[in-house]
């Protein structure tokens, strides 16, 4: 079949509009062009943290296993939980010493880094007190209070990731299955 003469620059027109939609549409996702690389390390951004209003709920107080050599006791209050967006679990923690004397710390890891945070201490005159000097710092897994390792390893976090589920969180704290004191393993038995 022949195509009229003055069709040609219509067909050519459509074409040609075709090919360019295509071409923009397959470079709109390309990192290099977008400047946006889906594979860059992101910024941590923390989110904002405010003091916990109340003091430790005792009837929600849970005690958990950190380590043979520790002398200390440990509980965390399951109310007080919060798993951030900002990649950060929150929570209340009860230290006890070996006379009975109680403190209770606000904290935060971070399952992405394996760092924790003090953010402040409960007063025995009942109210909270910030700690102005409160910094991220490495977890760490070799000492006797090793408390935030064992929250780390055996609940908060899946691996390097934060958990994001409160249920599992409070079901891996159950004393009956808590593996905080154990450091999780791939499937090859190396430690990471």
């Amino acid at each position: 079949m022949h195509t009229p003469p003055f069709a040609r620059p219509r067909w050519f027109s459509y074409t040609s509009c075709v090919l360019v939609s295509a071409s923009l549409i397959g470079c709109y996702g390309d990192p290099m062009i977008s400047g946006v690389d889906p594979y860059a390390p992101t910024v941590f951004k923390e989110g904002n943290t405010s003091m916990p209003l109340v003091a430790p709920n005792p009837k929600t107080l849970l005690p958990f296993y950190v380590s043979e050599t520790t002398i200390f006791k440990f509980a965390i209050d399951t109310q007080s939980i919060l798993i951030g967006n900002d990649g950060v679990t929150r929570y209340m923690v009860q230290i006890t010493s070996p006379s009975g004397s109680k403190q209770t710390q606000y904290e935060g890891i971070r399952c992405d880094s394996y760092q924790a945070r003090l953010y402040g201490t409960y007063e025995t005159n009942g109210s909270w007190r910030e700690n102005p000097l409160g910094d991220w710092s490495a977890i760490k897994d070799n000492v006797p209070n090793r408390y935030q390792a064992a929250l780390a390893q055996g609940a908060i976090c899946n691996f390097s990731s934060q958990e994001k589920s409160l249920k599992t969180v409070l079901q891996s704290l159950d004393p009956n299955g808590f593996i905080g004191g154990i450091k999780p393993t791939n499937s090859l038995g190396v430690v990471n």
